[in-house]
C-alpha cells in the first residue's frame, strides 16, 4: 500500500518505512491469517497475544450480533447496568482465586492499568493512608500506553519524549525480590501504595519469573501492607495454563488486570479483579465513591462476546491445553538454540516463547531481517527488545508448532 493510499498512523510504527511497506491482513480463520494476496501465514503471536480461541469462531460473532439485536450499548455508571455485564462479572468473580472478588471493566489492559493504579491510591485514602501514593513496578515491565502505564512502564523507550509522567513512581529489578524489599526500605513502606508485576514478563522481552520469584514479591508486599497487583492482562485465559495466570504459582494477589483473551481479541474488553478487601471501603460504606470509568464500561456487546469466549475455552480445555504444549513449543524454539545468532531461548512456562539474538546479530540489524525472513516462510513473528516472540492460538497442534521452529530455523540460516 503506498503513501499516496493511506493516512493510517500506526502504533509504535516508523512511518517513513511503514508508509510504503504496510503488511495488509485481510482475512483470518482458526490459527491462519490472509494477506491482500491471498497468501496464508501461521498467526504465531495471535495477534497481539489475544487470539487464544482462534480466529473465525462464529459462536463469538453470534453471540454478539444477537445482542445488538436487543441492546447493542448502554452505559453502567451510577445505577445502571445490563444483564450481559452482570452475568460477566459474576462468572469472571467465580473464576478468579481471590473468594468474593468484585470486577471494574474497562475496554482494555491500558484502561484496566489505570484503574488499578488509581484504585490503589484511593483505597489507602480511604484507610486514612493518603501519604501511600507511591507505586513500584519493574525494569523491563510494560504495563500499557496508558497515563499511569506509561509511567510505571519498566521500558524506557516507552517513557521518553513525553515529558513529566505520573511522579511518585519507581523500577525495580526484573528478576530480583531483594531489589523490591530494598525499595521499600529506602522509600518507607507507610508511603507506598502497591507493587505491580506481571507473571511472565511479556514486551518488555518475554521473561518467565526466576524460580520462587513471584511468591517472594507476595510475600513482601504482604509483609509490607502494600498491594501486590498482578498484570496478567497478556498471561489470563489460558496462556500460561490458568484462568488469571497467577493460580499456577498460587498466588491471590490484590487486584489482578485482564484483557486480550477474556473476548479473544474478538471485541475490546479488560479490566480488574478486586479481591473483598480491597473493595470493602467502597461497597460497604455510604458515600464513597470511586470516580473512575470508561465510557464503555461493561458494554453488553462485549459482555457477550466474552460469555461466548468463555464458553468455548471452557468447552475445549483450551485454558489447560497450554500446559500440554508449552514443552513442545519450547522444545521446537530450543532447536535453534546453537545457532551462532542465538544469544537464548526462552520460554516453557504457557505458551510463550522467544529467541534473543546476539549482540553481533543484532548489530547488523538481524532482529528485523529476520522478522520479515520469517514472515516470508509463512509464519508471524514478533520482534520484543533483543528478541523474536511468539505466542500462537491455544488451538495449535504440535505439527503447526514444528512450522514456527522450521520457520525460526530457516530464518536464521538465511541470515549468514
Amino acid at each position: 500500500m503506498s503513501s499516496s493510499q493511506t493516512a493510517l498512523w500506526h502504533p509504535f510504527a516508523d512511518m517513513f518505512e511503514v508508509k510504503s511497506s504496510s503488511f495488509c491482513v485481510t482475512k483470518a480463520e482458526g490459527v491462519w491469517i490472509y494477506d491482500d494476496s491471498g497468501r496464508r501465514y501461521l498467526d504465531g503471536t495471535a495477534s497481539l497475544w489475544y487470539a487464544n480461541a482462534g480466529h473465525g469462531r462464529t459462536e463469538i460473532v453470534e453471540a454478539a450480533a444477537a445482542q445488538m439485536r436487543e441492546l447493542e450499548s448502554y452505559f453502567v455508571f451510577n445505577d445502571y447496568t445490563n444483564p450481559p455485564a452482570e452475568a460477566l462479572a459474576t462468572r469472571l468473580s467465580e473464576l478468579a482465586p481471590m473468594p468474593g472478588a468484585k470486577i471494574f471493566l474497562t475496554t482494555g489492559g491500558g484502561e484496566a492499568i489505570d484503574t488499578a493504579a488509581k484504585l490503589a491510591r484511593q483505597y489507602w485514602a480511604q484507610r486514612g493512608q493518603p501519604q501511600r501514593t507511591h507505586i513500584l513496578s519493574r525494569g523491563n515491565a510494560y504495563h500499557g500506553t496508558n497515563g499511569m502505564g506509561t509511567s510505571i512502564g519498566g521500558i524506557e523507550a516507552n517513557q521518553t519524549g513525553f515529558g513529566q509522567l505520573v511522579p511518585e513512581t519507581g523500577r525495580v529489578a526484573h528478576d530480583d525480590a531483594e531489589s523490591l524489599r530494598e525499595a521499600i526500605d529506602r522509600i518507607g513502606p507507610e508511603k507506598i501504595a502497591a507493587f505491580f508485576a506481571e507473571p511472565v514478563m511479556g514486551a518488555g522481552g518475554l521473561y518467565p519469573p526466576e524460580p520462587g520469584y513471584l511468591e517472594a514479591i507476595a510475600k513482601i508486599c504482604a509483609e509490607n501492607g502494600i498491594l501486590f497487583v498482578a498484570d496478567s492482562v497478556i498471561c489470563g485465559f489460558g496462556r500460561v495454563g490458568t484462568w488469571f495466570g497467577v493460580e499456577r504459582w498460587g498466588l491471590q494477589p490484590d487486584m489482578i488486570t485482564f484483557a486480550k483473551g477474556v473476548t479473544s481479541g474478538y471485541l475490546p474488553l479488560g479490566g480488574v479483579v478486586v479481591a473483598e478487601h480491597v473493595a470493602e471501603p467502597f461497597w460497604e460504606e455510604p458515600g464513597r465513591v470511586f470516580r473512575h470509568g470508561a465510557t464503555y464500561s461493561g458494554h453488553p456487546t462485549v459482555a457477550a462476546a466474552a460469555m461466548a469466549n468463555l464458553d468455548i475455552l471452557e468447552r475445549e480445555k483450551l485454558v489447560q491445553r497450554s500446559d500440554e504444549l508449552e514443552q513442545p513449543l519450547h522444545d521446537a524454539l530450543s532447536s535453534v538454540a546453537d545457532h551462532p545468532a542465538v544469544a537464548e531461548v526462552r520460554g516453557g512456562v504457557g505458551l510463550l516463547g522467544a529467541v534473543e539474538l546476539t549482540a553481533e546479530a543484532l548489530q547488523a540489524g538481524g532482529l528485523p531481517k529476520l522478522q520479515k525472513k520469517i514472515r516470508e516462510l509463512g509464519v508471524i513473528v514478533r520482534p520484543l527488545g533483543k528478541a523474536l516472540a511468539v505466542s500462537p492460538p491455544l488451538i495449535i497442534t504440535e505439527d503447526e508448532i514444528g512450522l514456527i521452529g522450521k520457520a525460526f530455523a530457516e530464518g536464521l540460516d538465511s541470515l549468514a
